[in-house]
């Protein structure tokens, strides 16, 4: 199979996440600590992922100053564009949503549709990177596809119960999140054909641009929202995925 292809099936792979946790809210009600774990876990293993798997790797091949520049790129491009969404009703996107407030909170704020939006901005950078992973001929960086499925989870979860509780229906529901996870893919495909044969520098900037757009994302809604419901357990839990995805990056190495 074409390379451009691998990359477009694991991206979507890694998309298809979000239409899980849209059909878990559509079909049961979780406990509210139960996703914070999940949450707590997909935290932990992102940040292994951006640690070794991006940071580590865009070092090696572009340096110190291709590597910083890219890194406070992506956490400020990241900001800017979750300042707007959050404005727009995109604020609480990463919820869980099993609450009744929380459900109440996503419904005003827009019915789901602005976090939807929103999960785009989280996603393209995700996909961006396991496209890129399968540009040094060494196959798809499996922690990366995992932390972003960990992570897209709780975010389908959210927007699916906001979109429930202002009235949506379920074509509605999941069109949007089936069309999302398409662009997942989409954009791990561009992601590989755009950036095959450029310089290390090049690749460099962008691994490190997603590692810190997705370390502003972790730290803006995934850890506050895991360690809010799972209060003492979320630093155990997180310490955990990290550790599970380390060891799997070195044996994986």
């Amino acid at each position: 199979m074409p390379l451009i292809l691998q990359a477009g099936l694991w991206g979507l792979l890694g998309g298809s996440a979000l239409v899980l946790g849209a059909a878990i809210a559509y079909l049961a009600t979780l406990p509210p600590r139960l996703i914070a774990a999940v949450m707590a876990f997909g935290s932990g293993v992102l940040i292994s992922a951006l640690s070794f798997d991006l940071m580590d790797e865009a070092f090696k091949a572009g340096g110190f100053d291709s590597t910083a520049s890219g890194f406070l790129a992506g956490a400020a491009v990241y900001t800017v564009a979750n300042i707007i969404i959050s404005r727009r009703g995109g604020k609480h996107r990463k919820r869980s949503g099993n609450s009744e407030k929380d459900r109440q909170r996503n419904a005003d704020e827009g019915g789901g549709l602005a976090i939807a939006v929103g999960a785009l901005l989280d996603g393209v950078p995700e996909s961006i990177v396991i496209g890129v992973s399968l540009l040094a001929g060494k196959g798809v960086s499996l922690v990366a596809v995992g932390a972003v499925f960990l992570s897209n989870i709780p975010e389908g979860l959210s927007s699916a119960s906001g979109m429930l509780k202002a009235g949506r229906s379920a074509r509605y529901i999941f069109g949007i999140w089936g069309g999302i996870a398409v662009a997942s893919g989409a954009a791990a495909l561009i992601g590989n054909w755009a950036l095959a044969g450029t310089s290390p520098d090049v690749i460099a900037f962008v691994n490190a641009v997603a590692a810190g757009a997705i370390l502003a994302m972790l730290s803006d809604t995934m850890i506050p929202e895991a360690f809010e419901t799972a209060h003492e357990y979320a630093g155990f839990i997180t310490v955990a995925g990290f550790l599970i995805a380390f060891v799997l990056s070195k044996l994986g190495g």
